[in-house]
Protein backbone atom coordinates (compact mmCIF):
# COMPACT_ATOMS: atom_id res chain seq x y z
CA UNK A 1 0.00 0.00 0.00
CA UNK A 2 1.48 3.19 -0.78
CA UNK A 3 2.03 5.83 1.68
CA UNK A 4 1.12 9.49 1.27
CA UNK A 5 2.01 12.02 3.28
CA UNK A 6 0.04 15.31 4.31
CA UNK A 7 1.54 18.39 5.40
CA UNK A 8 0.16 21.72 5.25
CA UNK A 9 1.77 23.79 2.65
CA UNK A 10 1.43 27.43 1.84
CA UNK A 11 1.91 28.33 5.54
CA UNK A 12 2.57 31.99 5.21
CA UNK A 13 -0.72 32.68 3.04
CA UNK A 14 -2.81 31.03 5.64
CA UNK A 15 -1.30 32.79 8.40
CA UNK A 16 -1.66 36.39 6.73
CA UNK A 17 -5.60 35.08 5.80
CA UNK A 18 -6.05 34.27 9.38
CA UNK A 19 -4.50 37.66 10.69
CA UNK A 20 -6.77 39.81 8.31
CA UNK A 21 -9.91 37.41 8.09
CA UNK A 22 -10.34 36.99 12.07
CA UNK A 23 -9.42 40.99 12.42
CA UNK A 24 -11.58 42.14 9.74
CA UNK A 25 -14.75 39.88 11.08
CA UNK A 26 -14.30 41.18 14.50
CA UNK A 27 -13.04 44.98 14.88
CA UNK A 28 -15.26 46.52 12.34
CA UNK A 29 -18.44 44.21 13.82
CA UNK A 30 -17.40 45.70 16.72
CA UNK A 31 -17.72 49.31 15.73
CA UNK A 32 -20.57 48.85 14.30
CA UNK A 33 -21.96 47.00 17.42
CA UNK A 34 -21.17 49.69 19.31
CA UNK A 35 -22.62 52.52 17.00
CA UNK A 36 -25.62 50.86 16.69
CA UNK A 37 -26.15 51.31 20.56
CA UNK A 38 -25.48 54.92 20.39
CA UNK A 39 -27.00 56.62 16.89
CA UNK A 40 -30.13 56.01 15.43
CA UNK A 41 -28.78 56.34 11.07
CA UNK A 42 -27.49 53.62 9.48
CA UNK A 43 -25.39 55.23 7.01
CA UNK A 44 -23.43 56.74 10.29
CA UNK A 45 -22.71 53.14 10.89
CA UNK A 46 -21.89 52.36 6.86
CA UNK A 47 -19.97 55.33 7.05
CA UNK A 48 -17.70 55.01 10.23
CA UNK A 49 -17.63 51.59 9.31
CA UNK A 50 -16.57 51.83 5.53
CA UNK A 51 -13.86 53.88 7.21
CA UNK A 52 -12.87 51.74 9.37
CA UNK A 53 -12.31 49.28 7.05
CA UNK A 54 -9.81 51.23 4.62
CA UNK A 55 -7.95 52.65 7.17
CA UNK A 56 -7.72 48.90 8.72
CA UNK A 57 -6.69 47.50 5.34
CA UNK A 58 -4.42 50.21 5.05
CA UNK A 59 -2.95 49.39 8.26
CA UNK A 60 -2.61 45.62 8.51
CA UNK A 61 -1.42 45.44 5.11
CA UNK A 62 1.23 48.10 5.87
CA UNK A 63 1.73 45.94 9.47
CA UNK A 64 2.10 42.63 7.37
CA UNK A 65 4.76 44.44 4.23
CA UNK A 66 6.69 45.34 7.04
CA UNK A 67 6.89 42.42 8.81
CA UNK A 68 7.90 40.72 5.67
CA UNK A 69 10.69 43.13 4.91
CA UNK A 70 12.02 42.81 8.45
CA UNK A 71 11.82 39.06 8.10
CA UNK A 72 13.81 39.39 4.86
CA UNK A 73 16.55 42.09 6.29
CA UNK A 74 17.46 39.43 9.50
CA UNK A 75 17.63 36.55 7.23
CA UNK A 76 20.30 38.74 4.84
CA UNK A 77 22.16 40.22 8.06
CA UNK A 78 22.47 36.58 9.69
CA UNK A 79 23.80 35.32 6.27
CA UNK A 80 26.20 37.45 5.65
CA UNK A 81 27.55 36.94 9.30
CA UNK A 82 27.38 33.34 8.50
CA UNK A 83 29.11 33.72 5.28
CA UNK A 84 31.99 35.97 7.28
CA UNK A 85 32.42 33.24 10.22
CA UNK A 86 33.09 30.72 7.42
CA UNK A 87 35.41 32.69 5.96
CA UNK A 88 37.61 33.60 8.88
CA UNK A 89 36.84 31.39 11.51
CA UNK A 90 36.24 27.86 9.66
CA UNK A 91 37.74 25.81 11.76
CA UNK A 92 35.29 27.02 14.72
CA UNK A 93 32.18 26.64 12.16
CA UNK A 94 33.57 23.04 11.43
CA UNK A 95 33.03 22.73 15.04
CA UNK A 96 29.55 24.02 15.36
CA UNK A 97 28.74 21.57 12.47
CA UNK A 98 29.82 18.17 14.66
CA UNK A 99 28.45 19.83 17.45
CA UNK A 100 25.09 19.46 15.23
CA UNK A 101 25.61 16.11 14.10
CA UNK A 102 26.82 14.91 17.56
CA UNK A 103 22.62 15.71 18.61
CA UNK A 104 21.64 13.31 16.07
CA UNK A 105 23.76 10.34 17.54
CA UNK A 106 26.75 10.26 14.76
CA UNK A 107 30.17 9.42 16.20
CA UNK A 108 33.36 11.54 15.74
CA UNK A 109 34.05 9.53 12.84
CA UNK A 110 30.66 10.47 10.99
CA UNK A 111 31.08 13.77 12.29
CA UNK A 112 34.27 15.01 11.14
CA UNK A 113 33.80 13.02 7.78
CA UNK A 114 30.21 15.20 7.27
CA UNK A 115 31.99 18.35 8.53
CA UNK A 116 34.81 18.03 5.86
CA UNK A 117 32.10 16.98 3.04
CA UNK A 118 29.84 20.23 4.18
CA UNK A 119 33.08 22.52 4.01
CA UNK A 120 33.95 21.70 0.66
CA UNK A 121 30.89 23.77 -1.08
CA UNK A 122 30.80 27.12 0.96
CA UNK A 123 27.29 27.88 -0.16
CA UNK A 124 25.91 24.75 1.08
CA UNK A 125 27.62 25.37 4.19
CA UNK A 126 26.22 28.32 5.32
CA UNK A 127 23.03 27.40 4.08
CA UNK A 128 23.13 24.32 6.38
CA UNK A 129 24.42 26.60 9.19
CA UNK A 130 21.54 29.49 8.74
CA UNK A 131 19.11 25.93 8.65
CA UNK A 132 20.19 24.30 11.65
CA UNK A 133 22.21 26.21 13.74
CA UNK A 134 20.03 29.40 13.67
CA UNK A 135 17.04 27.51 12.85
CA UNK A 136 16.01 30.60 10.01
CA UNK A 137 14.84 29.25 6.38
CA UNK A 138 15.33 31.68 3.37
CA UNK A 139 12.41 33.37 3.05
CA UNK A 140 10.07 33.91 -0.01
CA UNK A 141 11.20 37.39 -1.79
CA UNK A 142 7.91 38.49 -2.61
CA UNK A 143 6.72 37.95 0.85
CA UNK A 144 5.87 41.43 2.14
CA UNK A 145 4.02 42.15 -0.95
CA UNK A 146 2.36 39.00 -0.83
CA UNK A 147 1.99 39.52 3.35
CA UNK A 148 0.19 42.89 3.00
CA UNK A 149 -2.03 42.25 -0.34
CA UNK A 150 -3.26 38.82 1.71
CA UNK A 151 -3.84 40.48 4.70
CA UNK A 152 -5.13 43.93 3.05
CA UNK A 153 -7.79 41.93 1.11
CA UNK A 154 -8.36 39.21 3.71
CA UNK A 155 -9.50 42.39 6.26
CA UNK A 156 -11.56 44.13 3.70
CA UNK A 157 -13.58 40.97 2.81
CA UNK A 158 -14.07 40.05 6.40
CA UNK A 159 -15.05 43.73 7.55
CA UNK A 160 -17.63 43.58 4.61
CA UNK A 161 -19.55 41.12 6.25
CA UNK A 162 -20.90 42.08 9.15
CA UNK A 163 -21.47 45.59 7.34
CA UNK A 164 -23.65 44.33 4.37
CA UNK A 165 -26.70 44.35 7.37
CA UNK A 166 -26.78 47.74 7.45
CA UNK A 167 -27.39 48.31 3.79
CA UNK A 168 -31.13 46.71 3.88
CA UNK A 169 -32.54 47.46 7.37
CA UNK A 170 -34.65 50.30 8.67
CA UNK A 171 -32.55 51.21 11.54
CA UNK A 172 -29.23 50.51 13.52
CA UNK A 173 -31.19 48.28 16.10
CA UNK A 174 -32.25 45.72 13.52
CA UNK A 175 -28.92 46.21 11.41
CA UNK A 176 -27.19 45.23 15.10
CA UNK A 177 -29.27 41.60 14.95
CA UNK A 178 -28.75 40.96 10.87
CA UNK A 179 -24.92 41.57 11.64
CA UNK A 180 -24.77 39.40 14.50
CA UNK A 181 -26.50 36.62 13.14
CA UNK A 182 -24.03 37.00 9.68
CA UNK A 183 -20.71 37.49 11.52
CA UNK A 184 -21.71 34.62 13.82
CA UNK A 185 -22.24 32.79 11.05
CA UNK A 186 -18.84 33.45 9.27
CA UNK A 187 -16.93 33.66 12.76
CA UNK A 188 -17.97 30.08 13.15
CA UNK A 189 -17.26 28.84 9.73
CA UNK A 190 -13.96 30.97 9.04
CA UNK A 191 -13.23 29.31 12.16
CA UNK A 192 -14.22 25.64 11.53
CA UNK A 193 -11.84 25.78 8.39
CA UNK A 194 -8.95 27.81 10.01
CA UNK A 195 -8.92 24.58 12.74
CA UNK A 196 -9.08 21.81 10.31
CA UNK A 197 -6.67 23.40 8.01
CA UNK A 198 -3.90 23.82 10.76
CA UNK A 199 -4.67 19.98 12.50
CA UNK A 200 -6.74 20.82 15.28
CA UNK A 201 -10.87 20.07 16.59
CA UNK A 202 -12.61 22.15 13.68
CA UNK A 203 -15.89 22.60 16.11
CA UNK A 204 -13.96 23.86 19.29
CA UNK A 205 -12.11 26.37 16.86
CA UNK A 206 -14.80 27.12 15.32
CA UNK A 207 -16.70 27.70 18.97
CA UNK A 208 -13.33 29.91 20.29
CA UNK A 209 -13.63 32.31 17.15
CA UNK A 210 -17.08 33.06 17.19
CA UNK A 211 -16.86 33.55 21.46
CA UNK A 212 -13.88 35.85 20.57
CA UNK A 213 -15.37 37.87 17.81
CA UNK A 214 -19.06 38.29 19.95
CA UNK A 215 -17.33 39.04 23.24
CA UNK A 216 -15.42 41.84 21.47
CA UNK A 217 -18.35 43.30 19.85
CA UNK A 218 -20.62 42.89 23.05
CA UNK A 219 -18.00 44.91 24.68
CA UNK A 220 -17.78 47.76 22.27
CA UNK A 221 -22.19 47.67 22.00
CA UNK A 222 -22.40 48.12 26.18
CA UNK A 223 -19.57 50.88 26.36
CA UNK A 224 -20.97 53.10 23.67
CA UNK A 225 -24.49 52.69 25.28
CA UNK A 226 -23.36 53.30 28.72
CA UNK A 227 -21.20 56.49 27.27
CA UNK A 228 -24.40 57.16 25.53
CA UNK A 229 -26.60 57.07 28.64
CA UNK A 230 -23.36 59.53 30.28
CA UNK A 231 -23.28 62.07 28.62
CA UNK A 232 -27.32 62.16 26.95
Amino acid sequence: MQHTEKHLKSSDFITDTVIGMSDGLTVPFALAAGLSGAVSSNMIVITAGIAEIVAGCIAMGLGGYLAGKTEQEHYQSEYNREVMEVETVPEREKEEIKEIFAEYGFDEEGQTLLANQLAKDKTKWVNFMMKFELGLEEPNPNRARNSALTIGLAYFVGGLLPLTAYFFTSTPREGLLVSALITTICLFIFGYFKSKLTGQSPWIGGLKVTATGLVAAAAAYFVAVSFDKIFN
